[in-house]
């Protein structure tokens, strides 16, 4: 789901603009050519970026320049992620004019050390609007050049306005050649030794073909006939099917070979997900605040000081103020998990995550399986005596409940909807160099509701392990919910600076959810009568879809409902869950999230993983292995078996995602920086296309290739807590 999110200031990446084997080639026309966007600002001021305040006025881009500044950096307006080629020429040309004749800077290079330049000329602009024009060629190749126009160390004030800015140059058309790896598309880690193992290969042959299987030695070990599918609508690729259900072997390196074409190496065996699983749940404590992240659990090459923790240049979290005007008072909420790429906390996505490890716990303790030990994940808290996946969705669960209004403020037991920067920082920045202002924003009825459920469900969940913090997570919840019914329609507005909004203005679904929470924790009458919403397969479930959940709830405590409200419980789960094996099997690279208008969105493997999930819960309630099946084989998805060939986790797979958005896990801007962490799930294709990266490198892109591995690209690549709790909570069930 798009989350208004938008980035400004300078992205800088030193990286080789690879020319990989040819699959497919955007249409574009004859080089040389165009590599800004927007230029005539017709469609208002992004991408473009600035320093100084800046508006597009009569379709021009003013900027308000101060007196003052020493550099010319000082005042800059820019537009990052322009491919310069080696030895190719570019022209820039812009109209430009002032409030007062001037002399200003335009710069075409690179965004970062060693800052190597095409072109840095000198501009005379008076009143009235010229055009101008440079030419230079480009000492360097690299993906991530920047255009800019640097006015700083003027010594009055003055307006400059530009419009109508074009960047020409280079040969490889934008988008560049794209790799979509082998034609034999596998799951990249592996299968389930007794669980489906299925593969799709990309060819135009309409005929049957012969698959062999090859072992770690290349010997032949098994062979088969493909099935001819035909088009897949939502890739535009024809492709054929190939089933390795009967082999029951187990073995590494695996390989598919049709004809001669090659798949990438895959393992069959018993744990292949247990190396994932593990990964997927650290991913929460690499992305703590207010805690160092220490080597002894995360190797050196991750370790950081912690961020957040009053100490300077941080200016947050253990005493924040509210927005300006929003309220008088500062609260102490350090803790929680940084939401994404950036360094926000958002109560909506991170309730949503730890109810999901919540969930996980009670799925895994139902299950007798490893995931309620101890000394499971390498975190401070094991050894502890509790679970550790428990001590981790603790650590966000105290920070939610820091963001409770105290009592006698107004609108008391309401809870702030977000913590973040007032502006957008730029990339890369660790969260301990973070020197923005951070600030609550104003209580959300929607974050008010959440807090209820996870509330709820925390008193149940750890009531074995800690009576006390059961007994005050309930009360915060009644609280929660109390206040909420008080307060039933206080929304978090669209838009805003500085981090996401996650705005939502339909809260039914929240107030169903918590009702059932509360129901299943406390049996109480008035809370069974305020639960409105079920599981339905169109919505499934998410931080702005949350009806679902309720169901999901139930679900835990059977105990709590009637034989005949068991029956049906479990009938409209089944029946959601027969929906998405539909949608999966209708599917030339099987997935259970279909899009009904074929357009995906922001964030669309975590409709993958959690519609996964659904169906995991569908086969625990009626031991359907249908159900397991299709759980199942939407991992292949996320793991290699998809339209762009291509491992959405980090370090699992020979082709897996590895230039995530992320702050801190920015190696690709930074050597001295660490890729993201081993089961780190990039949110994958998204047909909006809402960052400049995939504008310039994606137009006309088929649903299921709306991606690429660039960590510009946070509508494609980004990481986020409600994404990787899916991937955990899945994975878990995979090795359970």
């Amino acid at each position: 789901m798009p989350r208004s999110r938008r980035r400004s200031g300078t992205i800088a990446l030193l990286g080789a603009l690879t020319l990989v084997p040819f699959v497919t080639t955007p249409a574009a026309a004859d080089p040389p050519y165009e590599r800004v966007l927007n230029g005539t600002f017709d469609t208002g001021k992004d991408p473009w970026w600035s320093n100084i305040p800046a508006d597009v006025t009569d379709g021009r881009l003013c900027a308000q320049i101060p007196a003052g500044t020493a550099n010319p950096w000082d005042a800059m307006i820019g537009q990052d992620d322009l491919p310069l080629e080696q030895g190719q020429p570019y022209t820039i040309r812009f109209d430009a004019s002032a409030s007062r004749p001037v002399q200003f800077r335009t710069a075409l290079q690179q965004s970062a050390a060693p800052y190597s330049t095409v072109l840095n000329k000198p501009v005379d602009a008076t009143t009235t609007p010229q055009t101008f024009e440079f030419t230079g060629t480009s000492p360097v190749t690299d993906t991530h050049g920047q255009v800019s126009f640097q006015a700083g160390g003027a010594t009055e004030a003055y307006t400059l306005c530009l419009d109508n800015i074009s960047v020409v140059g280079g040969i490889v058309p934008p988008g560049g050649v794209r790799d979509y790896g082998p034609a034999v598309r596998v799951n990249q880690l592996g299968y389930v030794a007794g669980g489906p193992k299925r593969a799709t290969y990309v060819t135009t042959t309409t005929t049957a073909q012969t698959w062999q299987l090859l072992d770690g030695g290349n010997q032949i070990v098994a062979t088969g006939k493909t099935k001819p599918y035909g088009p897949d609508a939502l890739s535009g690729d024809n492709v054929q099917l190939i089933d390795l259900g009967t082999y029951r072997r187990t073995g590494t390196g695996l390989r598919l070979k049709v004809g001669d074409d090659l798949s990438d190496p895959f393992d069959i065996g018993t744990d292949v997900y247990a190396g994932l699983r593990q990964d997927a749940l650290e991913y929460f404590y690499n992305n703590r605040s207010g805690i160092p992240i220490e080597a002894q659990y995360v190797g050196d090459a991750y370790a950081r000081p912690a961020g957040h923790l009053g100490v300077a240049p941080n200016k947050g979290d253990t005493s924040v103020p509210c927005f300006p005007a929003t309220c008088d008072y500062s609260l102490d909420v350090r803790g929680g998990w940084y939401d994404a790429g950036d360094h926000g906390k958002y109560v909506v996505n991170g309730a949503l995550a730890a109810w999901q490890l919540l969930d996980l716990y009670e799925r895994s303790a139902g299950h007798h399986d490893r995931g309620t030990a101890d000394n499971t994940l390498r975190i401070p808290e094991a050894g502890n005596g509790k679970p550790d996946v428990l001590d981790e969705a603790k650590w966000e669960l105290d920070f939610l409940l820091r963001m409770q209004v105290p009592a006698g403020q107004p609108l008391a037991g309401m809870v702030h909807h977000k913590i973040h920067d007032e502006k957008w920082t730029g990339l890369p920045l660790a969260p301990a160099a973070d020197p923005q202002q951070r600030y609550l924003y104003p209580p959300s009825t929607a974050a008010t509701l959440n807090l209820a459920a996870l509330g709820a469900r925390c008193a149940r969940v750890y009531a074995k392990w800690d009576k006390a913090f059961a007994t005050r997570c309930l009360q915060s919840a009644e609280t929660a919910w109390t206040a909420a019914r008080q307060h039933p329609a206080v929304y978090a507005p669209a838009g805003g600076e500085g981090g996401g909004a996650y705005d939502d203005t339909k809260v039914t679904d929240e107030f169903s959810w918590a009702a059932a929470e509360l129901f299943a924790a406390t049996g109480k009458a008035s809370y069974r009568k305020a639960i409105t919403t079920t599981l339905k397969a169109a919505d499934g479930f998410s931080w702005q879809e949350t009806g679902g959940l309720a169901d999901l709830a139930l679900a835990r405590v059977p105990w709590r409902l009637s034989l005949l409200d068991q029956w049906k419980l479990r009938q409209r789960i089944a029946g959601v869950a027969d929906t998405y094996v539909a949608d999966l099997k209708s599917q030339g690279y099987a997935n259970p999230y279909k899009p009904a208008d074929g357009k995906y969105v922001w964030g669309s493997n975590s409709g993958t993983a959690n519609n996964a999930m659904i169906l995991a819960i569908a086969a625990d309630l009626t031991g359907r292995t249908a159900y397991r099946s299709a759980a199942l084989e939407s991992l292949d998805y996320l793991l290699g078996r998809n339209a762009v060939g291509q491992s959405y986790v980090t370090g699992y797979g020979e082709r897996s995602s590895h230039n995530q958005h992320h702050r801190f896990w920015a190696h690709s801007l930074d050597p001295a920086l660490p890729s993201p962490y081993p089961g780190s799930m990039a949110g994958g294709p998204n047909s909006g296309l809402q960052d400049p990266v995939a504008q310039r490198n994606l137009q006309g892109c088929a649903p299921a290739k709306c991606y690429i591995d660039e960590i510009g690209s946070y509508s494609t690549n980004e990481v986020a807590v409600n994404w990787n709790s899916a991937l955990a909570w899945l994975t878990a069930y995979a090795d359970s």
